[in-house]
């Protein structure tokens, strides 16, 4: 999936987030019960990581691709990108 691509579907399933999190706010104020508004915020929680997942998985994608060059030696701006972006799995 091309970057642009990618950086879309992270975006469109961040705004629906966005959204559901602002009913979770509109709940919340109504006084709806607990247990909906618990499974509505995991629900919220998990979209986000997958969000993130996604996003890091793509730049690690980049991040090996440009560590890696065509003469086979390595790149080491690209394996220390590749090291930081790591602690966000």
């Amino acid at each position: 999936m091309a970057k642009n691509e990618s950086n879309a579907s992270i975006v469109k399933r961040l705004r629906r987030a966005e959204g559901h999190l602002k009913s979770i706010i509109v709940m919340l104020e109504g006084g709806r019960s607990t247990v909906d508004i618990a499974q509505q915020l995991l629900a919220v929680g998990n979209a986000v990581t997958n969000a993130r997942k996604m996003l890091v998985h793509d730049h690690i994608n980049d991040c090996l691709e440009s560590a890696v060059r065509d003469d086979g030696r390595t790149s080491r701006p690209g394996i220390q990108e590749l090291q930081a972006i790591a602690k966000y799995l």
